[in-house]
Order: structure tokens, then sequence, then C-alpha cells
């Protein structure tokens, strides 16, 4: 019988053995893989020991990055730690990454054999992230500690040699070498140590019997149970095994494996099925009879998570399993016989946590760069935007997008970030500001979603030039204006705002006759207003044209301009004046006319000029006092004296006429002049001065008799040629006239004058100003007023009897 149980229990033994080493192997793979994983996706990879001092040198981040000491301050380097810790720091004068503050890796990484922090590097101008691990490692700073310092067993004196007593092993909180390595025990012939691996991160310690014992002979033993790590120098640490041999009960229950597997959703609801372990005692009744318990060992995590039913062994889920808290429980169970000396087997369950997308994605802007110029080109970095999803797998695969209809978009960059762009035309014009809805949205079965909206602001640049309503303008200013009035005001706009909207007027470069037109008027910067530096006259200028501009104050300004016609508009401000020998400087004209004169003879032609144009510039002719039978008459328009009646012999032989020249203005102006006249009888002697004045007039007359005759005969044929002209282009005339109203057409003080595209023909006598004698009417005068006119360009009105037409 004890054979047969030996080699039962050495088959055990080898089936556990293969079955570790196959687990070994698989977590060892699984290991190494997640580690070149990680390798490969970092960009940068450093090491240092845990513990170490602030300012401990790391790495020359800047140059292993291939950055410019000169460029770290102006690109803005700057280091974020997924977990938001700062225990790393970068020196922006050398580029050098160094211990901020002192990193304790068993708080930090206290059940994860490889230690890496995470840091994000986020370059600005232009954008860029560069992800760099930092592994810590592990120093031997702890020691070996059991859970307890002695152990109470108490063994069966019929157990066989072999039989084996599980320990509970001590507990380092360093990693690897570092960790708990080896188990010793004071040195004796009836037990041995044997430490069984199933992971790299579980070990089993037990203690084995090598002799049969005798409760007769030692019925305790008192061993030292040494733990011992792999560190230099190595720490250790000792517990009491306290061995009380018993002499009753010598089977302990037994299970079906020395280890379970089980898997678990997370979040699963309490009272949820786990597993059910099984064990078997060989004794019979108490000795044999089975309750369950989880060991002593296990931690508080897993006895508020867990729970074992004592007579089935069901262990069942009484509280919240989260896969983000906790992936993997170890739990060992005891099965206890209800012997009077108890024996208990022993096994562990271990249970693999299964995530569940139960985590939305977060979403953190990490860089947000507003307000935005309104011509950033397409593709520019506005925002660095980190989404992080708990879950792993699917469940952890996160996409991200945005609203519709803007012009941006959202790309991934490194590992869980990033980065909003500009996608199309920004104009603060139209869109000042943009509301941007950022949706992230794992791939789970079950989609799970986070949104966060964040404002961007487009600033505005200077790219609208300011502009005037109109490309020109017409205005009239009436003569005489007192300097400094205001005369007209410009207004130009500009669609953008601020600054850039804040318009300034001025007036462009150029001349009139050799003097600058600022010399003329003037333009406030501010308003716009147009002033006029001087008084102007119409008789000297006329019409002008000047250019306004208007610039805003962009950088660089951009400016507008218009084009603005000036006209001086005509006021009644100059009296006749007759032309010589009519001066009205001159007391008095004396003309002599022989008493046998004809009536309708000429005796003289008064001529004048008024430098005022139109109305304010048409003469007419009048007595002054005139006696009611004086034998001379004047024509009103043409200033022709002529004899009406037969001279009598009662007439005096001295006539005085006084002539009023008046214009047709308002208020009308005039002058007056005196003409004597002095009847004479046929032979009667001239007087020499007026001799020579007739004589040449008739030479005149004589010598230009044909002269005369020909251009009259050539104006004929001119003026026919005209008629016939004009009534054929007729409908084409009137269109013209209609658009230089529209554009050019300056009404003077009667309102149907116009100065702007009229020929002018000036008349020079005797050294006199210029005058206008063609007058161009609107079309809705009579034509009465168009025949007054012509008949002021000094044609003679009188009919075939000499007398004079009334106008």
């Amino acid at each position: 019988m004890v054979i047969i149980t030996h080699l039962y229990h050495q088959s055990i033994e080898m089936y556990l053995q293969i079955n570790v080493c196959f687990l070994e192997k698989r977590l060892f793979i699984v290991f190494m893989l997640q580690m070149a994983a990680d390798l490969v996706l970092c960009q940068l990879h450093y090491m240092i020991s845990e513990e170490s001092k602030h300012g401990t040198f790391v790495g020359r981040i800047a140059q292993d990055l291939g950055l410019q000491i000169s460029d770290i301050n102006s690109r803005g380097l700057q280091i974020v730690s997924q977990d938001g810790s700062d225990y790393f720091q970068v020196n922006l004068q050398n580029g050098i990454l160094f211990v901020n503050n002192i990193i304790d890796r068993d708080q930090l990484c206290p059940k994860i054999n490889v230690c890496i922090v995470h840091l994000e590097v986020i370059i600005n101008k232009p954008v860029q992230i560069h992800h760099v691990d930092v592994e810590i490692e592990d120093i031997n700073d702890n020691w070996p500690v059991f859970p307890s310092k002695d152990y109470k067993l108490i063994i069966s004196e019929v157990r066989l040699p072999g039989s084996r007593f599980s320990l509970e092993g001590a507990v380092d909180a360093d990693v690897g070498t570092n960790s708990v390595t080896s188990y010793d025990i004071t040195s004796n012939d009836y037990f041995a140590l044997e430490v069984q691996t199933y992971t790299h991160m579980s070990k089993a310690v037990q203690l084995v019997l090598k002799k049969p014992l005798d409760r007769e002979q030692i019925p305790f033993y008192n061993l030292t149970l040494t733990a011992s790590d792999g560190g230099k120098p190595k720490l250790r640490g000792t517990a009491q095994l306290l061995i009380t041999v018993q002499d009753v009960n010598d089977n302990a229950p037994v299970f079906d494996q020395p280890f379970y597997r089980a898997s678990l959703l997370e979040n699963a609801l309490k009272g949820t099925f786990v597993f059910k372990v099984n064990a078997t005692d060989l004794d019979q009744g108490e000795n044999g009879q089975i309750y369950y318990a989880f060991s002593n060992k296990v931690t508080p995590d897993i006895i508020s998570t867990f729970t074992i039913d004592k007579d089935t062994g069901i262990i069942q889920v009484i509280g919240d399993v989260d896969f983000e808290v906790n992936n993997f429980y170890e739990i060992e169970v005891n099965a206890i016989d209800k012997g009077l000396y108890a024996m208990a087997g022993h096994c562990k369950v271990l249970v693999n946590i299964l995530d569940v997308n139960d985590n939305p994605p977060m979403i953190i802007v990490t860089s947000l760069n507003v307000p935005v110029p309104e011509d950033l080109p397409p593709g520019t970095v506005v925002a660095v935007i980190s989404v992080h999803d708990r879950d792993s797998g699917q469940n952890g695969k996160v996409t991200c997008h945005i609203s519709k209809n803007v012009p941006f978009k959202i790309s991934p960059t490194l590992r869980e970030f990033y980065s909003l762009t500009v996608d199309g035309t920004l104009d603060h014009e139209k869109t000042a500001e943009y509301e941007l809805v950022i949706t992230a949205t794992d791939d789970g079965s079950v989609h799970l979603s986070d949104s966060k909206t964040i404002g961007i602001q487009v600033s505005d640049v200077n790219d609208n030039a300011p502009t005037f309503h109109q490309g020109l303008e017409t205005i009239n200013i009436k003569e005489n204006n007192p300097p400094g009035s205001h005369v007209y005001t410009v207004s130009a706009s500009d669609s953008d705002t601020g600054h850039n909207s804040f318009i300034t007027y001025s007036l462009s470069d150029s001349f009139i006759d050799g003097i600058p037109i600022s010399s003329y008027i003037s333009v406030n910067p501010e308003n716009g207003k147009i002033f006029a530096l001087l008084s102007f006259d119409h008789e000297q200028v006329r019409y002008f044209q000047c250019q306004i501009k208007a610039t805003d104050a962009g950088l660089p300004p951009l400016s507008g301009n218009l084009t603005l016609h000036i006209f001086i508009e005509d006021i009644n401000d100059n009296s006749p004046s007759a032309l010589a020998p009519f001066s009205i400087t001159e007391s008095a004209v004396t003309e002599m006319v022989p008493r046998s004169s004809k009536v309708g003879q000429l005796v003289t032609k008064i001529k004048a000029v008024d430098p005022d144009s139109g109305y304010n510039g048409w003469i007419s002719y009048e007595f002054n006092n005139l006696p009611r039978h004086s034998p001379f008459s004047i024509a009103r328009q043409s200033g022709e004296i002529t004899v009406i009646r037969s001279f009598m012999d009662s007439d005096s032989d001295h006539h005085k006429l006084s002539i009023e020249l008046k214009d047709h203005g308002e208020p009308k102006m005039s002058s007056v002049v005196t003409l004597i006249i002095l009847l004479v009888e046929p032979g009667q002697e001239i007087p020499v001065e007026r001799k020579n004045h007739k004589r040449k007039a008739d030479d005149f007359s004589d010598a230009n008799i044909y002269l005369i005759t020909s251009i009259c005969l050539i104006s004929s044929v001119f003026l026919i040629t005209l008629i016939v002209y004009t009534v054929l282009r007729w409908q084409k005339y009137t269109q013209e006239i209609d658009a230089l109203k529209q554009n050019t057409i300056c009404p003077s003080i009667a309102g149907s004058w116009t100065y702007t595209q009229q020929r002018q023909y000036k008349v020079c006598l005797n050294g006199a100003p210029p005058k206008n004698d063609l007058i161009l009417f609107t079309p809705n005068f009579p034509q009465s007023v168009v025949e007054d006119e012509n008949s002021n360009t000094g044609s003679l009105a009188s009919d075939s009897a000499g007398k004079v037409r009334d106008k």
C-alpha cells in the first residue's frame, strides 16, 4: 500500500512539472512580444535606476531627436507624461533629460516586471510629437518578508516520505533578480524545501517530508525558513517553522489539479459563478470530510471580490471586478478535513479578467493655438488632441471625427494623439469663430463615445482694401467761397475689423497749372471731410479733378482711390465792362455824325464783355434817360447805335447819351458809359483824332470786304453740312447728351448751363479777357432763349428797314 501511494504521488508531481513548464514558456513568449511591441512604438528608450536623485542625467533628448540646442526655446519643447506625473524634466539650455522627482519603482509599478514611464515630447512651430520611454530599473532595496514570523504545521506521523506541505512564501517588493529567488531551511534529516514555479510571478514553496516521522522519537521540530533574493548583495528574510507531529489522520485532502484556470468578464454581477474546485480525502469519517476555504495568504482585494462555498467549493463574485484595476487574480484555496487533527490540501485558481467595453474614450486638448489668422494655409496644425481609452484590444481602439462643414480636419499622429489642421479657406469677415465638436468613438461591440467642444477664433488679417461706394464722384463749389469752408465729405468702408479697418484719407499728389492740388483743397484724414483752402474764382479755375486715397492701418496697409470731379460754379460777381474806345475809365466818347445821315445809318457800336458765364455774362444795352424824340436808338443785344429819323434843324448839335450795360445775373450788375454825338454839317471839318479813327474803319471795311464775304460763304456751307449731320445723328447725339448729364454735367446758378464737353470760342478784342460766346442749353428750354443767346454773339439783328428787332 505504501509503494502504490508513493508511485501515485510521483506521477502527480511529473504531471504538474510538465504543465508548469508549458505554462512558463507561453507566458514568457507573451512577455517578450509585449516588450518588443513597446520598443517598436517608441522613438527613444532610456533606462535609469529607481531612487535616482534629482538632476540625475537620463539622456540627451534634444540631440537624440535631431534638434539644435538653439531651437529648443524657439520651437517650444515641452514634455507631457500620460499619467500627469513630473518625474522628468528637460533642461532647455542644453537639451538634457534629467530626473525631476525621486521615483520609487515599487510604488509606481508594484505588479509589473518592466516599469516604463511613457513621455510625449511635443515641439511646436511646427508641431511635432515624439514618444519617449524611460525604463525604471529596479534596485535591491527591499528585503523578503514573510506574512508571519512563525508557521505552525501539524503533520501526521503516518505521512509518507515525499509528502508536501505548502508554505506561505515570502514577499519582496522588488522584481526580477531582486525578488525572491531561493528558499533555504535549517539543515535536518526529515524535511527539505521544494520550490515550484507556475509562472514568472507565481511560485509555490512546499515542505517535503524526506523520511517517515516518528512522533515517539521527535514530536516537535523548530526549523528556520530563509528566503533570499537575487540582488547584490543578497537580502534575506526568515520565519520559524513550528512542526508538530500528529499521531492520527494521516491523509490530507488532495485536489484533482494543482492549479485551475478560469476566465471572467469584468463588471461581472455579484453572484456570478467563477469556478468549482474539487478535492478528495482517502480517510473515512470525519477525517475524510472536507470543507473549502481561502488560504490565509490571499490578499484583501481577493477576499473583498470573491467568496467560496465551504461545502461545494464554488467560487463566486461578491465585489467589483474591473479589468483596468486588476486583470489577473491568483487565489489559493485550501481543502481541510474535519479530523481531530485537521489536514489540508492546497491548490491555486488563476482567474483571468476579460476586458469589456465599459470605458468611453477620454479627450484631452494638449495644445491649442488660438486665435488662428485667417490666412493660414491648409495643413497648418491648430491643436494637438490626446484621446485615451482605458479598455484594451478593439475596445480601446479609438477613431475621431469633428463637426461637418467646417474648414478643419482631424488626423492621427502618434499612439493616442491627433492633430487638428486647417482644411479649407478661413475668412474672418464671414465666420469669426468656429465651435468644433470633437467626437471619439471606440471599436467595441457596443460603441462608446465622448465629445468635446472647443472654440477656435479666427483673427483678422488685412486682406480687404478700403472701398468707396463709387469710383468717381462730382461736386460743385460756388466761387468766392470762404477759405477753409467744408465742401464735401467722402466715405470709404473696409470689411476688415480692428485696426485693419481704421481708415485715413489723403490727397494723391497732382498739380493744377504747376500748383500742387494740396494748395487748393485739403481732406481730414479721420472723417474724410474736404475743405477749400482758398476762395475759388470761376473766371480763373472752372474745373479740376483730384484723387482721394483711403488707406487702412493694417500691415501692410491697403488703399482704395476715389476720383473727384470738382466744378466751380459761377456767381454774378463781375459787372459788364465796355471795350475801348468805350472804356468806363474814360469820361465820355465823342462821335461826329453828319446831319445828312439817313435813317438806319450806323453811328457806332458799343462792345462790352462780362467775365461771368451764362446768364451772368449775357449783356444787354439800354439808354438811360433818353429824351422822348431822340433821333438815336440802340440795339439791346448788339449795342449798335443807329439813326432812327432824319435830323431836323431844331435838333441840337450836341447829344449826350448815357448807356447802361446790364447782365442777366441775380442780382443784376451794370455799368454806364457816356457817348457824346456831335451833329456836323456836310463839309464841316472833323477833328483830327476822329478823322483818323473813321479813316481806319473805312480802310478796314474797304480792304477786307472780299475776305469777309468768302468767310461768310464758307461758314454757310459748313453750317448747312452741320445741320444735315445733326439731323442724321440726332438720336445718337441725344444719347450722348444724356450720358454727359449722368456723368459730368454741372448746373450753374440758373440750373441750365453746362461747362463740360462744351466747345468754347474765345474772342479777344483789344486785349480783353477771354469770353465764352457759345452757350449750350438743355433740351427743355424754349427756342426764343436760344435765339437771344445767339444774338449776344455779336450778330446784327436789324431788319431790311434798318429797325432793330425787339427780342
